[in-house]
């Protein structure tokens, strides 16, 4: 299941913690909860750095996905614009 569909199902304050630590290993309880919201399983090779010590993190294609929410709801809150983001200017 593609993250367009999954994201949606995660808690609130995981897609917020997965906003502000877009890039990062990802804790092993945010992993169970997008297994368990229909994610990729830790097994899946959608997990890049899955052998790494440090975690699992997400492939640059879900990380610029969540960066590309983080802008639409900076836009949406006002905030894109007052801080000057491109895609905020009139």
């Amino acid at each position: 299941m593609s993250i367009e569909h999954w994201w949606p199902k995660l808690k609130p304050s995981t897609q917020k913690w997965l906003i502000e630590n877009n890039g990062d290993a990802v804790p092993q309880e945010v992993v169970t909860e997008i297994t368990q919201a229909g994610g990729p399983a830790t097994s899946d090779a959608w997990w890049s750095g899955q052998k790494e010590p440090t975690g699992f993190y997400f492939p640059d294609e879900a990380v610029d996905w969540i960066e590309a929410v983080a802008n639409d709801e900076a836009v949406a809150n006002g905030e894109a614009v007052a801080n000057g983001d491109e895609r905020g200017r009139p």
